[in-house]
């Protein structure tokens, strides 16, 4: 098992997670959790490869995902009230799964000879529309439309890795070099509250 696939299977549970608590949190029954901790999960991933033409999707060639997600999302639901304490790790694992999701779909795009655009849209999907859709299942305004640096850090880390594929630079260190940058964007912005300017709509003429 390569340290990518742990990296990749390790941010999966923490995104299964992360929907699974969503769910319980809108007082959704155990079928609503296990829905949302999944499409948290591999939602993202699933829409990239339809959209590459590579079918079918991850999810059915390495059922793992499948059933890891599932695995998460109800031990979510059975022990939820312990998980005050696991809060900073969750969000580790978070940012571990956003810079992984990052490069995976990244590079998975350029495999398939996408564009500049085309190969960083590919990553910024694969590691944030799962929770799109968690947050519209959940009625919330998708986080990634929100302040946060998120998907800002997505735009960073898929560009530096475009740009090191495009430059030659060999493919384990381009990877490893971007996943690190997004994982530290995002922590440090969880850690310091750091978040892009917003638009004070209605407050000009106060």
């Amino acid at each position: 098992m390569n340290l990518l696939y742990s990296l990749d299977l390790l941010g999966t549970a923490a995104f299964a997670a992360s929907g699974a608590l969503a769910a319980i949190r809108r007082d959704m029954d155990i079928f609503g959790v296990m829905v949302l901790g999944l499409v948290t999960a591999t939602g993202g991933g699933t829409l990239r490869d339809l959209l590459l033409g590579d079918t079918p999707p991850f999810i059915f060639k390495d059922e793992t995902y499948l059933y890891l997600s599932l695995a998460v999302s109800l031990l979510v639901f059975l022990f939820h009230r312990n998980l005050g304490r696991f809060a900073h790790p969750l969000t580790f694992f978070d940012a571990v799964g956003l810079g992984t999701f990052v490069v995976i779909g990244t590079g998975k795009a350029l495999d398939f000879h996408f564009g500049f655009i085309g190969s960083v849209m590919a990553g910024v999907m694969t590691a944030t529309a799962g929770g799109m859709i968690r947050d519209m299942l959940s009625n919330r305004v998708p986080m990634v439309l929100q302040k946060e640096v998120y998907a800002s850090a997505c735009l960073a880390g898929g560009s530096l890795l475009t740009l090191l594929h495009h430059i030659g630079v060999p493919r384990t260190w381009s990877l490893l070099a971007s996943a690190f940058t997004v994982i530290v964007l995002r922590l440090l912005a969880v850690r310091y509250n750091w978040s892009l300017p917003r638009a004070r709509y209605g407050q000009a003429h106060h």
